[in-house]
């Protein structure tokens, strides 16, 4: 059983170490400065699925350290909630095969709303519906899952979320977001104690 374990580890730290670093980032990164820095917009992410709940996790840690996100249920969105969306927000959709209905009919419903709306998508599928209507595509290496039957997000959610780090610690950098930044947003807790003591409060 040891074995098989170490051999499923060592499968997602492939998948990580496979992931296409590219220019892309650095587009993505300046979208979010753009949008949400500099315009005062919101960074709007989704995903429907396991997708969802990692893009959740990213919308609570860029908002955690100064990036101010929030996330938005694809399915709760044609239901009134799409209007959350403002002018100068920025969207990070999430979809592993790019394919995924909901987000596809998210991206017309919001420039529907906003036209000139952007989106940074994160799929293993460049040639999808998804990345070609995105403005920035993130792709994962569309790495085979550690799930016996190849179909469980297992190692894809994985990966979506490492992306999701990279982006959010490039910003941070970008930024020049400091503990005492941090301290502000995050007073509870063991992680509050401890920035705090960084921060000399």
């Amino acid at each position: 059983m040891i074995t098989n374990l170490t051999e499923i580890i060592e499968n997602e730290v492939k998948a990580i170490r496979n992931i296409p670093v590219t220019d892309a980032y650095d587009k993505a990164i300046e979208l979010i400065i753009e949008h949400v820095h500099t315009r005062k917009g919101t960074l709007i992410c989704s995903g429907m699925g396991k997708a969802g709940q990692v893009a959740s996790n990213m919308a609570t840690t860029f908002s955690s350290t100064g990036t101010p996100a929030f996330f938005l249920h694809p399915s709760e969105a044609q239901h009134g909630d799409l209007g959350i969306l403002r002018e100068n927000d920025l969207m990070l959709l999430i979809s592993n095969s790019g394919k995924t209905r909901e987000i596809i009919e998210l991206v017309t419903l919001a420039r529907n709303l906003i036209p000139d709306i952007k989106f940074i998508a994160i799929t293993g599928n460049g040639e999808s519906n998804l990345a070609k209507s995105a403005d920035v595509c993130l792709l994962t290496g569309n790495p085979t899952e550690v799930c016996p039957f190849g179909l469980t997000p297992t190692t894809s959610t994985t990966v979506m979320t490492v992306i999701g780090d990279l982006l959010v610690v490039e910003t941070m950098k970008n930024i020049d977001f400091t503990v005492t930044d941090y301290t502000k947003r995050h007073h509870g807790g063991y992680l509050g104690a401890i920035s705090r003591k960084q921060a000399g409060k």
